[in-house]
């Protein structure tokens, strides 16, 4: 097929990152939308003439389509994608993928059993000054890996939380390592590499929410590097970074603004024809999503056509989840966490 027909579940803060990806993409058609608060469905369809829905199942019935993205709540993410994989659609999952590594297998199961493609949302990963880190890596320039760090301070107000009954909460959402702080959760482990352990502190110390609004962890990769990860939502009086820093024996390199959209430090004792690209790949992002998404998108398309991988599928999106949790264990029991986990977890 050169043209796909693609549905979308939750129309809430995230879907409009979505639509304006999709309709940016000529060979993408957005035919169908779906939100159980009915005044939020009926608004998006209005805006890009498509039926709305407030019943996932009944959508997934009536509108023909090849792809099914899933916005709704983290919680719902597995049922949802289960019920579009089970309905023959191709399952684009935003972030995080589930909030249990039982119920991530279940969505990755599910898509394999009806032999569609699983792709998890990880945009980040395509921001070009990430892109020039990653090759960097991939190149060995940085030689023997020491340290890696990534920063979130963001903030989310207490009217954040109160937009919607599910944020902050344990059931639906998880807190600011498993929303806010997925990407990068996800960029660490996927650059530097698998975490052998982890040891972790979380805190709510501001928000009336069940959860964590801020944390620390401590990684110990399988290479012998040694990481952090420092979240909070509480940052005054705006987001302020979000960033990693990688330092090796040969290299070191910051990639920060808010979203890692700016390269702020980089050196390496040898030369390489990337050093010359360092301006034109910083860029300003509209929100701290970045511009990703629509990258994504072309990306699914490509691999839909059988011309390229997934950039993250449901088995790379389970491995920042499985990090995730085992942040969660160690914050939890005051211990440190080997990893990989438990199913049951």
């Amino acid at each position: 097929m050169s043209r796909f027909r693609i549905a979308l579940a939750g129309c809430g803060r995230i879907s409009k990152n979505h639509f304006d990806a999709i309709a940016k993409i000529e060979d993408l058609e957005l035919v169908g939308v779906c939100d159980t608060v009915e005044a939020r469905a009926k608004e998006a369809a209005e805006r890009y003439d498509v039926p709305w829905f407030t019943s996932w199942h009944k959508l997934l019935e009536t509108v023909p389509c090849e792809l099914a993205a899933i916005c709704t709540p983290s919680g719902l993410h597995p049922q949802h994608g289960v019920m579009a994989a089970r309905a023959v659609k191709h399952v684009i999952c935003e972030k995080p993928m589930a909030i249990s590594l039982t119920t991530a297998d279940e969505l990755v199961q599910a898509a394999d059993d009806a032999g569609v493609h699983l792709f998890v949302v990880k945009q980040n990963r395509l921001n070009p000054p990430i892109q020039l880190l990653k090759r960097a890596l991939d190149k060995g320039r940085f030689g023997r890996l020491y340290m890696a760090n990534t920063t979130v301070r963001w903030t989310r107000p207490q009217e954040y939380y109160d937009q919607a009954p599910w944020r902050g909460t344990w059931e639906f959402d998880g807190g600011a390592f498993m929303n806010q702080a997925s990407h990068y959760v996800d960029l660490i482990q996927w650059l530097v590499g698998p975490v052998e352990s982890v040891m972790a502190r979380t805190a709510t110390l501001a928000r009336r929410i069940e959860t964590e609004d801020s944390g620390i962890a401590i990684l110990k990769f399988r290479n012998g590097a040694l990481g952090a990860i420092e979240v909070t939502m509480l940052t005054y009086p705006r987001n302020l970074e979000g960033s990693i820093t990688i330092l090796g024996e040969t290299g070191s390199v910051k990639i920060g603004g808010t979203a890692v959209n700016r390269v702020e430090t980089w050196q390496f004792a040898d030369y390489d024809d990337d050093d010359k690209v360092i301006e034109q790949v910083n860029y300003t992002p509209p929100n701290v999503y970045g511009n990703g998404h629509e990258q994504y998108y072309r990306n699914v398309l490509a691999v839909l056509r059988g011309e390229a991988q997934p950039d993250t599928d449901g088995r790379a999106g389970r491995k920042s989840l499985e990090l995730i949790l085992g942040i969660y264990e160690s914050a939890k029991t005051g211990r440190e966490v080997p990893l990989p986990l438990r199913a049951k977890v």
